[in-house]
């Protein structure tokens, strides 16, 4: 089975976007759920990337690796670790507020990529770390192409199912109550802290899940693809323009603007060639006007957040 250029490019598309989708679904149980300013997305990012990465590629003298694990469960180890150091970040970090939670993370998020650019006996410093195994590699290019596909999207479905049936449970209602109104919220009897760094931890958690999945998908990473603009700031523009607090509008907001970030890099072939090497800025400039636009016109972005349903089989309280 053969895939055509276009056909191709579609599939690289949607599972890139996928992975973005579930990124941003992370960002959405820090975020929307809870109301934490998370501006350290590239650190968990990184984090389950390299891990994914270590566990799966052959030894090698110039990287720590050769454990020649299978997928899924480096995958799961990788989401693990990502969930352990935000939670060692939290018992610190979780109890500040939104703008110096997010001054501390942004800050947490460039510490541990630059340990990862200079620990090269770890990851091999800005050389990275190549041959990352793909699954389905019995299978000719395009069909492991569309097979890697499939597993994302199967993903995209979990993550969203679990964190659907999160948001309606009791603990899903706490999360909103602390975000809406935190003094209230304490004054109820609720552990504010406790409940905070839950969800702060399983966001980081899904970040870390998705990582891996990158790191598989990419067959290489390096330091310089968790750049803080694409591993942060696309990641936030995804949940705002689809919809904070809505699990839907994060997946549909992170297709939408990577198709917009994609079609821009194509547009930036047209430009005269004085403009040409401003390419990046001008696409940057572009999301930029973009989100503002969402701000002014939509601030509850594409699909706004609504009061979640009961979950079936219980009985509502009078």
């Amino acid at each position: 089975m053969e895939l055509g250029g276009l056909a191709s490019f579609l599939v690289f598309f949607l599972t890139l976007a996928g992975i973005y989708a579930i990124m941003t679904l992370g960002l959405n149980v820090q975020w929307g759920f809870s109301g934490q300013f998370n501006i350290g997305i590239a650190g968990f990012w990184a984090v389950g990337s390299y891990a994914a990465a270590i566990l799966t590629t052959p030894e090698s003298p110039y990287h720590l690796g050769g454990f020649a694990w299978p997928m899924l469960p480096s995958a799961l180890f990788a989401a693990a670790l990502s969930a352990l150091i935000a939670l060692l970040i939290g018992l610190i970090c979780v109890n500040l507020r939104t703008d110096y939670l997010a001054i501390a993370t942004i800050g947490i998020g460039e510490i541990i990529r630059l340990v990862l650019k200079n620990e090269e006996w770890l990851t091999n410093g800005v050389r990275g770390i190549p041959a990352i195994p793909r699954p389905f590699s019995g299978y000719g290019r395009d069909v492991q192409a569309l097979l890697f596909l499939a597993l994302v999207v199967a993903a995209i479905i979990v993550v969203h199912a679990l964190l659907e049936r999160a948001r309606r449970s009791p603990w899903g209602r706490v999360q909103r109550a602390i975000r809406d109104n935190e003094a209230a919220a304490r004054a109820s009897g609720k552990n504010v802290l406790r409940f905070r760094l839950e969800a702060f931890v399983l966001g980081a958690a899904i970040m870390g899940f998705g990582g891996a999945l990158y790191a598989h998908f990419a067959g290489f990473i390096s330091p310089e693809a968790f750049d803080p603009l694409f591993a942060t700031f696309l990641v936030w523009v995804m949940l705002i323009a689809g919809g904070s607090g809505n699990n839907r509008g994060a997946i549909l907001g992170a297709f939408a603007i990577w198709a917009l970030w994609s079609g821009t890099q194509f547009l930036t072939a047209y430009l005269p060639i004085e403009w040409a090497a401003r390419g990046g800025a001008l696409r940057v400039l572009l999301v930029g006007l973009l989100l503002q636009v969402i701000l002014i016109s939509r601030p509850e972005g594409l699909l706004p957040e609504r009061p979640p349903r009961p979950i079936a089989g219980r009985a509502r309280r009078p």
